[in-house]
């Protein structure tokens, strides 16, 4: 099983951290059921219990313009997509053949996605843009440019209602953020084929380029089968599994602040515990500035929802499945909407962990560029 990094990169893993209760901080997977930051204290949660699974599918999100709440810019509303206009998608599948880091399942992830797009969710060829490095048409090879020229088509004159899809499976990894907008000081990135000379691309460029152009009422769904691939679209909503508003990590980070405090206290370093104390109180207050920062500049009006396959500070795994090299997560993408094509985005986020709770340790991510209701759903299968 391989993992989708390139494998020069060594992982980095950031922690992160809030002042919360012992208990809590000490226990990050009870706290990722909290909202962390009063900045998000007056958004909206997701309404529990009026789902009931009898129903053939998951109700009909709002229609018209809803409002952030607290900490989005004032005056802002989104819209949610009915998913009736035009659909368009680009998938990128990167093996990386001949280089260091050669992966297998790819290119068979884009494959498969395509034909599960076009028999399930009505997506015509014409309408796919498939960037893969087994093919001999130049423009067609997933390089650095031909992927940042195909996600301006994609976003190119979308309307409201329109339905558009990213797939991406390749190396993903971190770089140190130069912008101030990420709690963990990382931004997270993506590498084309020809990386090595022409570099990678990270979230700030894919948000500018695939999120901020779009209009209310436009759904944009990605899924990102790659290493490190928690907030690849930088979207600031992010939601555990119970569909509860959370910043990401916080309460990890807390907690590997308080036990080095713990550590340095009991082998009597009071000069280390001043100085855990210290930077666990630095690293909390530019974790905040990094999400409200985040909060405030990279929410829009559009319907935008992101599946990823890890956490920022995780791998995911290059597979063999039924005999088939697949990216984990493409694979459980798929096997669970087959299994039940009428799931919320929040019921999806559970049933994909489901599938790989008993062979992988990756915990794929949800996240939003607005408040998500409970009932969100994937894109409604064509008539």
């Amino acid at each position: 099983m391989a993992l989708r990094r390139p494998s020069s990169m060594q992982a980095t893993i950031a922690l992160h951290h809030h002042n919360h209760s012992l208990v809590t901080l000490l226990d990050p997977d009870k706290a990722l059921t909290q909202v962390f930051l009063t900045e998000t204290s007056g958004i909206p949660q997701p309404q529990h219990g009026a789902y009931s699974p009898r129903m053939s599918g998951p109700p009909v999100p709002p229609s018209g313009l809803q409002h952030f709440g607290a900490g989005a810019p004032q005056g802002y509303a989104f819209q949610y997509s009915n998913c009736t206009g035009r659909r368009k998608a680009l998938l990128i599948g990167i093996n990386y053949f001949g280089q260091r880091g050669q992966l297998r399942g790819c290119i068979n992830d884009v494959r498969n996605m395509t034909a599960y797009l076009a028999e399930h969710f009505g997506y015509r060829r014409e309408d796919m843009v498939i960037l893969t490095d087994d093919q001999q048409n130049p423009m067609s090879q997933p390089t650095k440019q031909n992927i940042l020229r195909a996600m301006h088509w994609l976003v190119k004159d979308a309307r409201p209602n329109d339905a558009l899809f990213f797939h991406y499976s390749g190396h993903g990894g971190q770089t140190k953020d130069l912008d101030g907008d990420e709690a963990d000081g990382y931004d997270e990135v993506i590498y084309p084929v020809d990386f090595r000379q022409t570099g990678h691309i990270t979230d700030d460029e894919m948000h500018r380029i695939m999120v901020r152009p779009l209009q209310a009422g436009v759904r944009l769904t990605a899924i990102f089968d790659s290493c490190h691939s928690g907030t690849a679209l930088d979207l600031p909503y992010i939601y555990s599994t119970q569909g509860i508003l959370k910043e990401p990590n916080l309460a990890k980070e807390a907690g590997q602040g308080l036990l080095g405090v713990i550590s340095s206290y009991s082998q009597g370093d009071l000069g280390g515990v001043a100085s855990n104390i210290m930077s666990f109180f630095k690293k909390a207050t530019s974790g905040e500035d990094a999400y409200a920062r985040t909060l405030a500049t990279k929410t829009s009006p559009a319907d935008v929802v992101m599946l990823s396959g890890s956490k920022d500070d995780q791998t995911s795994a290059d597979a063999t499945i039924a005999s088939q090299a697949t990216g984990a997560m493409s694979w459980a993408f798929m096997t669970a909407l087959k299994k039940n094509p009428q799931q919320s985005y929040v019921q999806l986020l559970n049933s994909i962990r489901d599938e790989l709770a008993t062979k992988y340790t990756q915990k794929p991510q949800l996240s939003c560029s607005h408040p998500l209701s409970t009932y969100h759903r994937i894109q409604a299968p064509s008539a």
